[in-house]
């Protein structure tokens, strides 16, 4: 599930963790009541000190995400829709932004990127 964490990033870490998780929530991998792995365990899958997992756990306590329960781990909160919608299109607003920084380095244009979505898509082209 953390596969794609990235130190170079200039994201911070904890904002990464958190990030991953609530995509996770929001398209239904992690359900309510699911326990998220022990701050040690993760820290040390993702080589990281174990104060950025507890900063990226408390993050997702304030939103709702979570509950971490003293002595016992972190577990996944019933999350209303209307979040996991709100999280699913904030996601897809970031794909579409770094796609649309990515073309421009390559000097693409919106319309050369939307054709070549079209044309994977399988959409009609309007012209």
């Amino acid at each position: 599930m953390f596969s794609d964490i990235d130190p170079r990033s200039p994201t911070p870490l904890y904002e990464q963790i958190a990030a991953r998780i609530r995509v996770a929530v929001a398209s239904g991998e992690l359900a309510p009541g699911d326990a998220l792995p022990s701050v040690r365990a993760l820290a040390r899958e993702l080589r990281v000190n174990p104060a950025t997992v507890v900063q990226a756990y408390r993050d997702l306590a304030i939103d709702g995400f979570v509950e971490m329960r003293h002595g016992q781990g972190t577990f996944i909160q019933e999350v209303p829709a209307f979040m996991r919608d709100e999280e699913r299109t904030a996601q897809a607003q970031k794909l579409v932004r770094k796609l649309l920084q990515d073309a421009a380095r390559l000097g693409l244009s919106a319309e050369d990127i939307e054709r070549a979505f079209q044309a994977e898509a399988g959409v009609e082209i309007r012209e």
